[in-house]
């Protein structure tokens, strides 16, 4: 008998059995894959892609006023007269031609074409909005989790007070009250833990909302909210958010403005047309008139006076000279953003060192106040006093690294770059 293969088979079933019933393990999520995700399934990136082909096909449309147009049309009909009934049957084949209109069809495609281009950096600014967006949640995400991971160690160090509470009022040398605050405060840790775990499972939600994940969707976060603060250097930041998509599209609109101006001013001149047309006559009325008939022309067209058109040559001028000014404004605007942000930015970075040396003062402090309580020299309140500072103090670090990596972010968004250490380049 071949003992082998008895034991094999038993073997490979339980394998199967456990592969099947293992629970499977969670992926992690990078900040790169999450942009990737995002921009393959958020519904408004996609949208502003779907734009760009639109305008685009509006800009290819533009050109027809420079080819000639046909138009086929038939014609059948039956009069009826009080001596007989006749037939007419009539085809007409026309071909015209645009050889001259002022510089309204020129102005149009111009409009076309830059109408284009603003689709294109609004498809830029939604790029990074997007960014910004995945960067906030992922680093929320991150932040909540720590959070949930420092009220687990304040837990363990409410715990650890309670049980030295009760231990000395066991042998006598505390009061019942003593116990009671410290269970108070135990479950108070038990409390913010809970409370730390929902705002950790809102955080998740919001960020699989953006890359297209189920929002019960639990991802292991790799990254972390460290980062090299290094200070950049601000007329370089203030040169490239000149740069940013809102100023070109201003700048396009600009030149829209003009390309109005030329459309109105087009109505001044004359237009020369092209016309052709061949026409085919049967039935009765055919014997009366001519069967064919090919004609040919050049047709001008010229307004001598209208008085609506040099009004809306003038409003087409104030239309140029207030998208002038909207231009100034935003560059105004944007200018006092990215300096109010890179000062949020200075003081998030100082901001984190005074969190950091605080911490280390509230560790030093529970310490101290632990060991004089278990020695009788503090009372119950101190200690209390000294754990809940020491984990407010941890969670202030956390907020401060946060608020760090989020001002950051912010300073790159207004910037319009996808990265400050691009910079650096």
């Amino acid at each position: 008998m071949d003992f082998s293969k008895i034991i094999f088979w038993p073997v490979f079933l339980v394998s199967i059995i456990c592969l099947l019933f293992v629970p499977s393990i969670s992926n992690s999520l990078t900040l790169e894959e999450a942009l990737s995700l995002a921009k393959q399934n958020l519904p408004s990136y996609k949208a502003s892609e779907l734009q760009i082909k639109s305008s685009e096909a509006i800009f290819h449309s533009s050109f027809s006023p420079y080819l000639p147009s046909i138009d086929a049309s038939t014609t059948h009909q039956r009069i009826f007269t009080s001596q007989e009934e006749l037939t007419s049957r009539t085809y007409d084949l026309t071909l015209a031609y645009t050889l001259f209109d002022g510089g309204y069809r020129k102005a149009k495609r111009n409009i076309a074409r830059l109408n284009l281009d603003i689709s294109t950096e609004d498809f830029k600014k939604n790029l990074l909005d997007l960014e910004y967006n995945v960067k906030v949640a992922f680093y929320n995400a991150i932040a909540k989790k720590e959070i949930e991971e420092q009220r687990k160690i304040q837990l363990k160090d409410a715990e650890k007070d309670y049980e030295v509470a009760e231990g000395r009022y066991k042998f006598g040398v505390a009061k019942l009250s003593d116990t009671l605050q410290a269970s108070v405060r135990l479950e108070q840790a038990r409390f913010n833990l809970v409370q730390a775990e929902g705002e950790y499972k809102k955080a998740l939600s919001d960020l699989n909302s953006l890359i297209g994940n189920p929002l019960d969707t639990e991802e292991v976060l790799q990254g972390s909210l460290d980062i090299k603060d290094e200070y950049p250097d601000i007329d370089k930041l203030f040169f490239i958010t000149l740069q940013r998509p809102e100023i070109k599209q201003a700048e396009d609109l600009l030149k829209i403005s003009e390309q109005n101006k030329l459309v109105s001013r087009s109505s001044f001149f004359p237009s020369i047309y092209l016309n052709a047309s061949y026409i085919k006559t049967g039935g009765d009325l055919s014997r009366t008139s001519f069967s064919e008939e090919k004609t040919a022309g050049l047709t001008a067209r010229w307004n001598i006076f209208d008085l609506g058109k040099f009004y809306t040559l003038r409003s087409s001028e104030f239309d140029r000279r207030i998208t002038v000014e909207n231009l100034n404004d935003l560059k105004r605007q944007l200018l006092l953003n990215i300096n109010n942000t890179y000062q949020d930015y200075i003081t998030a970075s100082k901001n984190l060192l005074v969190a950091k040396e605080q911490l280390k003062q509230a560790e030093h402090n529970y310490s101290q106040a632990l060991g004089e309580y278990k020695v009788g020299k503090a009372d119950i309140l101190s200690l209390i006093l000294a754990e809940s500072l020491l984990s407010n103090s941890r969670e202030q670090l956390v907020n401060a690294k946060l608020s760090l990596i989020l001002s950051k972010t912010l300073l790159e968004r207004t910037a319009g770059i996808h990265s400050l250490e691009s910079l650096q380049d």
